[in-house]
C-alpha cells in the first residue's frame, strides 16, 4: 500500500472508515471521499482537510483520485455493488480494499488488540485505547464511535506498536485481522442475513479464535457458547460482571448514583473501582478492558486512574439532558441483547421512575429475524414509542414493517410513529426518564428532542 499517494474512501463517513481516512491523513497523503449524506461527522472530516463529495456520480470524483497509479480505494460494505463510482474504480483496475482488508495490514504491521462481538465491542474497546493511551504503555486505535474523552475515533502514538481495532463480524470482515491478542464480548447471533443460521454465524467467531497469533492471548467472556480454535502457545482467559472468571467483578454497588466495584485479577485485587459511565452494562465492558490493559502492562493505579475518567462513547448510553424533571439518555442499541442491558441498567439507575422509549429497528432483516425478541425485551418499558424501520443498506421486505413487533409488545402505553410527528407527540406527553434507542439515523433527531425538553421544563 506504500506506493499510493492518495486515497479515496467509498463511504467515507462510517465511523470505522473515517478513523482509517484520518489516519491516511494525518500521514500526510492526500485523502477524499464519497458519503451519500452531510452529517457532523463528515463536517469535521472536510474541516481536517479531507476533500468530501455527496454525489454519487463519475463526474463527482476529484480529478486528482482518476489515476490508478497512484490512488487506491477503500471501500465499505454498506456500498451497493451497482454503485456508479465503485464500477468507475473496478473497469479502470483501481487498487480496491474493503475497511476490513486496510485494519488487517494494520494488525500485521503492529501488535493488534482486536475487539469482536455481536455488542460490547464498542465500548470495550474504546475503554481499552482509553487505559493504555493515558498510561506508560500508550496506544493506537481505530474505534468504532466518537470517544468522548478525546473528540475522535483515531488515536496515534509514535511510543508504542500496540494498535486497538474494532472487528466488526458483519460480512465476515473479522476475518481479515491478524490479532495479537483478542476479546470476545458475546456471539448472540445477528446479521442473519448474510451467515443464514445461528450455527454459521456461530462458526465465523470459532474461526476469529484460529486467526490470534502464537503467543498471544484470547480474552472470552464466561459462558460464550463457540468452540475455540486456538494455536499453539495462545493463552485462554475469561471474564465477567458476577460469574466468575479469571477476570471479574466483585462487590458491585451503587454509592450516591455512581457504580462501584472491585477488580479480581489472576493474582491481585483492586478495590474501590469507581466507574466515571454510570451505566451498570460497563461494569462488564470495564473488566474486560482492564484486563487486556493489565495484560499488557497498565498499572492498578493507572487502570483505578482510567476507569474513573472514562466520559464514555458518543451514542452509547449518553445522558443527554438533566433537569430537575426529566432525565434524557440516547443510546446505540439496536439488538434485542443490547435492549435488554440498556433497560436493565436504566431501571436499575431509576428504579421508581417512568422510563419511556423511543426505539427506530435497524434494517428490515433484523426485524424480520428478530421481532419476538425486541417485543419483548421493549415491553419491559413503561410506555414505548416505535418509529418506522432505519432500511440503512436493505431494500425493504413484504409484510415488513415496525408494526411487527408493535403487535406483540405487551405494554398498553404503546404508540406507533412517524418520525416526522414525533417531537409534536412528545410536547404532549408526561415524561420522567426517556431513552432513544437504534443505530439509524434517530441520531438526528437527538438535538431536536433535548430542544423540545428543555421548552417543556421551563
Amino acid at each position: 500500500m506504500n506506493k499510493y499517494t492518495r486515497y479515496y474512501f467509498l463511504g467515507v463517513g462510517g465511523i470505522g472508515m473515517s478513523a482509517i481516512a484520518r489516519y491516511y491523513n494525518t500521514q500526510g497523503l492526500k485523502v477524499a471521499g464519497y458519503d451519500r449524506t452531510e452529517t457532523k461527522l463528515t463536517k469535521d472530516l472536510e474541516l481536517e482537510g479531507i476533500e468530501l463529495v455527496h454525489d454519487s456520480s463519475v463526474d463527482s470524483i476529484p480529478m486528482d483520485y482518476r489515476l490508478a497509479k497512484n490512488t487506491m480505494v477503500v471501500v465499505t460494505p454498506a456500498i451497493p455493488h451497482d454503485h456508479p463510482q465503485l464500477n468507475y474504480f473496478k473497469a479502470n483496475n483501481f487498487k480496491i480494499l474493503k475497511r476490513a482488508e486496510v485494519l488487517g495490514e494494520l494488525t500485521r504491521a503492529s501488535k493488534g488488540i482486536c475487539v469482536a462481538g455481536t455488542h460490547g465491542k464498542t465500548t470495550t474497546s474504546t475503554i481499552i485505547a482509553h487505559l493504555l493511551y493515558q498510561s506508560q504503555v500508550s496506544c493506537n486505535a481505530f474505534l468504532g464511535g466518537i470517544a468522548n474523552n478525546y473528540k475522535t475515533n483515531l488515536l496515534l502514538s509514535k511510543e508504542s506498536n500496540l494498535v486497538v481495532i474494532e472487528a466488526d463480524e458483519y460480512d465476515r470482515s473479522f476475518h481479515q485481522l491478524s490479532p495479537y491478542m483478542a476479546v470476545i464480548t458475546s456471539a448472540d447471533p445477528d446479521h442473519l442475513d448474510i451467515y443464514g443460521d445461528e450455527k454459521v454465524f456461530r462458526e465465523s467467531f470459532e474461526h476469529f479464535t484460529s486467526l490470534i497469533r502464537a503467543g498471544g492471548v484470547l480474552l472470552i467472556r464466561e459462558g460464550i457458547d463457540i468452540k475455540l480454535q486456538l494455536n499453539k502457545g495462545v493463552k485462554l482467559y475469561t471474564y465477567s460482571m458476577n460469574d466468575g472468571g479469571d477476570f471479574r467483578a466483585e462487590n458491585i454497588r451503587i454509592v450516591k448514583g455512581e457504580i462501584q466495584f472491585d477488580f479480581v485479577t489472576p493474582t491481585q485485587r483492586v478495590n474501590d473501582v469507581r466507574l466515571g459511565v454510570p451505566a451498570l452494562i460497563n461494569v462488564e465492558n470495564s473488566i474486560a478492558a482492564m484486563a487486556m490493559a493489565w495484560l499488557n502492562g497498565v498499572t492498578v493505579e493507572e487502570l483505578r486512574v482510567g476507569v474513573s475518567s472514562f466520559s464514555g462513547i458518543y451514542r452509547r448510553f449518553n445522558t443527554v439532558y438533566k433537569s430537575a424533571k426529566i432525565v434524557y439518555i440516547d443510546d446505540y442499541a439496536h439488538h434485542p441483547t443490547e435492549l435488554k442491558a440498556s433497560i436493565s441498567s436504566i431501571r436499575s439507575l431509576y428504579p421508581d421512575q417512568k422510563i419511556t422509549g423511543i426505539f427506530q429497528p435497524h434494517l428490515y432483516s433484523r426485524t424480520r429475524d428478530f421481532a419476538t425478541e425486541f417485543s419483548h425485551e421493549l415491553s419491559q418499558l413503561d410506555e414505548l414509542i416505535l418509529l418506522d424501520i432505519y432500511p440503512a443498506r436493505e431494500l425493504p421486505i413484504e409484510g415488513v414493517s415496525s408494526k411487527m413487533i408493535f403487535d406483540l409488545v405487551n405494554l398498553e402505553n404503546k404508540t406507533l410513529c412517524a418520525t416526522e410527528k414525533l417531537l409534536p407527540l412528545l410536547a404532549e406527553r408526561q415524561m420522567e426518564v426517556l431513552v432513544t434507542f437504534g443505530a439509524g439515523d434517530i441520531d438526528k433527531m437527538v438535538p431536536k428532542i433535548k430542544d423540545t425538553l428543555i421548552k417543556m421544563s421551563l
